[in-house]
C-alpha cells in the first residue's frame, strides 16, 4: 500500500497508552483498539471492512504540528498545530473496504493503516471504535475525484475527508478512466455501491470526462438510472458537473469544448447534468463553473498548480494542491445547498 511520506519526521510522543485487547473484540463493536497499535510514524488496526470512529490526542512536551493520512493516501485530518505541554483532541470518521483505494484496484492492505506527517508529529493517544452512527458520502466519479494511488495524483474525492467531522465518512468509490457507460456495466463498481446505500446516505455523481462517444440521449438516460438507483435504497443523490480542463483560449478564459467537457459528438456534459438535475429535482454543485472561475481567476501561470502541468504537462488531473482546493469547494456547496449540517465540516 501507498502511504503518505511524512515532510519532517519528529519524535513522537506516545503517552497515556491504551491497554489493547484481541482484535476479535474491536469486530464486536466494543471499544478495542489504541496506541499499542502505533509505530512512532504510523498506526495498523486490524478491523474488518467497515466505518469507525478515530479519535486522536494530539500534542506532546515540545511543539507539535500533526496531520493525519489513512489508506490509499487519503487525507483524514488537516495539520493541526498544538503548543509544547498542551494536549488537543480531534475526531473523524474512516471508511474501511476492500479495495482500499480504486474499486478495480489493487486490494490494498487489509484493516485500517493511519499515517502521522506534518512539521512536528506528536500522537498522544488514538482510540478506533466501530462507527454507530455514521452518514455516507458516497462518490461515484472519475480519475478526477478517485483515491489516486500514487504522487504526484490526486482526486478531490481523497482530499474531501478533512474537511469532515466524526459521524460522516466518504466511501470513494469513484474509478479512473470511467463514464456513465461503464459504470453502469462494472460489476466492480454501480452493482457494489447500490446495495450499500442507506436511508440518509449522500451519493455525489461526477461521471463525464470519460464519455467521450457517448451520446447525449445515453449520457442522459445513464444519469437517469444512477440518480433513480440512489432513491430506490432511500439515499439523496447529488449531481456534480466536471471539474474543467485548464485549457486556455488566447484571450485567458476558458470558454472552449474541451476545458468545458463538450465531447467529439457535440454532447455539452455539464449542460445536459444542469438539465437532468432540474427535471429531476436533484441537488446541483456546479463544479466546472467554480473551477472555471477560479482557473481563470489564478491565470495561465497561477493555474498550473492546481494541475500536474509541471510533473506531467498535464491539464486534466489534479496535484494533491489542486485536489485539496476543489475538495474545498465541494465542501462549501454540501453547506451552501445544506447537505450536511455546518457542524459535521471543517472549515478550516
Amino acid at each position: 500500500m501507498r502511504r503518505f511520506t511524512p515532510a519532517v519526521l519528529a519524535a513522537l510522543t506516545l503517552t497515556t497508552a491504551l491497554t489493547a485487547v484481541p482484535a476479535a473484540q474491536a469486530h464486536t463493536g466494543r471499544p478495542a483498539l489504541g496506541i499499542d497499535h502505533c509505530s512512532a510514524t504510523a498506526c495498523h488496526f486490524d478491523v474488518p471492512p467497515g466505518t469507525y470512529d478515530v479519535k486522536v490526542l494530539l500534542g506532546g512536551e515540545a511543539a507539535s504540528s500533526t496531520a493525519i493520512g489513512g489508506e490509499t493516501r487519503r487525507s483524514l485530518l488537516p495539520e493541526t498545530a498544538v503548543p509544547a505541554g498542551e494536549r488537543v483532541a480531534r475526531s473523524f470518521t474512516v471508511n474501511v473496504r476492500t479495495p482500499e483505494g480504486e474499486p478495480t484496484g489493487a486490494a490494498g492492505t487489509p484493516g485500517l493503516d493511519l499515517v502521522l506527517s506534518g512539521a512536528a508529529p506528536a500522537l498522544a493517544d488514538i482510540r478506533v471504535t466501530p462507527a454507530r452512527h455514521a452518514r455516507q458520502i458516497f462518490l461515484v466519479g472519475d480519475s478526477t475525484v478517485c483515491d489516486q494511488p500514487g504522487d504526484p495524483y490526486a482526486g478531490w474525492g481523497q482530499q474531501l475527508p478533512r474537511y469532515l467531522r466524526k459521524g460522516v465518512s466518504v466511501a470513494n468509490y469513484a474509478d479512473s478512466g470511467e463514464s456513465t457507460v461503464t459504470y453502469l456495466g462494472n460489476p466492480q463498481l454501480w452493482a457494489t455501491v447500490q446495495p450499500q446505500i442507506r436511508r440518509g446516505d449522500l451519493v455525489l455523481i461526477q461521471l463525464a470526462h470519460n464519455d467521450k462517444t457517448t451520446d447525449e440521449a445515453t449520457y442522459r438516460a445513464n444519469l437517469e438510472t444512477l440518480v433513480a438507483g440512489v432513491r430506490e435504497k432511500g439515499g439523496e443523490p447529488v449531481l456534480v458537473t466536471p471539474i474543467v480542463r485548464r485549457w486556455f483560449n488566447a484571450d485567458g478564459t476558458l470558454n472552449n469544448g474541451t476545458a468545458l467537457l463538450v465531447n467529439g459528438l457535440g454532447v455539452d456534459h455539464p449542460a445536459v447534468i444542469r438539465s437532468v438535475a432540474a427535471a429531476l429535482d436533484v441537488p446541483l454543485i456546479d463544479l466546472t463553473a467554480k473551477t472555471k472561475a477560479l482557473v481563470e481567476s489564478l491565470g495561465v501561470e497561477g493555474s498550473k498548480a492546481l494541475y500536474l502541468y509541471n510533473e506531467k504537462r498535464d491539464n486534466t488531473h489534479t496535484s494533491v494542491h489542486g485536489a485539496t482546493v476543489y475538495a474545498q469547494l465541494v465542501r462549501d456547496e454540501l453547506l451552501a445547498l445544506s447537505l450536511v449540517p455546518k457542524g459535521a465540516v471543517r472549515v478550516g
